[in-house]
């Protein structure tokens, strides 16, 4: 009867065959996962934006220095409005209208007051307020730029009223020729014209 030999020299090429395969099997591995493309976020693949910058904080202690002034002093225009600034800055629009509704009222010729309230309520998902507000803007000057650039914007996007928003468009160029944001403003009245049916 023959005796079972367990000495490793008999065996020795059939584990030294098994370690080329696995460390070949490792290379390639690792020479596939180095090599891939980057993985695309989800985001990208479903069309959305590109994350926007970072939102700046409220100071907070500044905020409670012009509420605090509010308090003593509440005809203080410039409270009220460094206030709303401070809060729609942090994009904190619900907030920045109360500020800009009482810095209006104490100041209903300010337009720049008046415009930005309206942004803040089309920010705050208040689109017929905005108008409204836009409107009452263009009253003290019916060529404000951004009060007809924002117009737009709320016409078209807050309402599907493309024509309208074509309107205010058209008014901020003609009377505006030197608007810095001329070629995005065409880019818009062609886009809304398309959206109406227009050619």
């Amino acid at each position: 009867m023959r005796e079972y030999d367990e000495s490793p020299q008999k065996y020795a090429w059939i584990v030294y065959a098994i370690a080329t395969m696995m460390f070949g099997a490792l290379a390639g591995y690792i020479i596939a996962v180095e090599n891939r493309p980057a993985a695309v976020p989800t985001a990208a693949v479903q069309g959305a934006a590109a994350p926007a910058a970072a939102v700046p904080i409220a100071d907070e202690s500044e905020l409670r220095a012009y509420r605090d002034i509010l308090v003593r002093d509440p005809k203080n225009v410039t409270a009220a409005v460094k206030a709303g600034n401070l809060l729609y800055d942090a994009q904190r629009y619900v907030e920045a209208i109360t500020f800009y509704q009482h810095a209006f009222a104490l100041n209903p010729t300010d337009i720049n007051v008046s415009t930005d309230l309206g942004t803040s309520l089309w920010y705050a998902g208040r689109p017929d307020e905005a108008l409204r507000q836009f409107e009452k803007s263009l009253a003290l000057n019916a060529t404000h730029a951004q009060t007809l650039f924002n117009t737009g914007i709320v016409r078209a996007d807050g309402k599907g009223d493309y024509k309208g928003a074509v309107a205010a468009w058209d008014t901020l160029l003609k009377t505006n020729p030197t608007y810095p944001d001329v070629v995005k403003v065409r880019a818009l009245i062609a886009d809304a014209q398309a959206k109406s049916g227009k050619s």
